[in-house]
């Protein structure tokens, strides 16, 4: 029972030395960055698509509070402008930084 522990993880260490030893590396890193900066044209859209729900949402609490006469509308409606800004630029920078 001993040995064929020792033998099969003698061939585990074997098979991982072969895979380590395969190459430098730079086929699997150029697939990595080929498939992350393909993600990021549908990220992109998501985000502005949040976005623009957040931008609505924020809206309809902007006007409900203005038609109750709640003295706090501007800063609310600061706040969710400045929320729906932030997403657009956080995309955009993002997508100008790694494409």
């Amino acid at each position: 029972m001993a040995k064929k522990k020792i033998l099969s993880t003698a061939i585990v260490l074997i098979a991982a030395f072969n895979a380590f030893a395969q190459g430098n590396g730079a086929a699997g890193i150029t697939k990595a960055t080929d498939m992350v900066t393909g993600y990021f044209d549908p990220a992109t859209k998501l985000i502005y698509a949040i976005g623009a729900v957040v931008g609505l949402i924020g809206g309809v609490k902007v006007y409900g509070k203005f038609s109750s006469g709640d003295p706090d509308t501007s800063k609310t409606a600061a706040s969710w402008f400045g929320a729906c800004v932030f997403l657009i630029v956080a995309a955009t920078i993002l997508r100008s930084f790694f494409l």
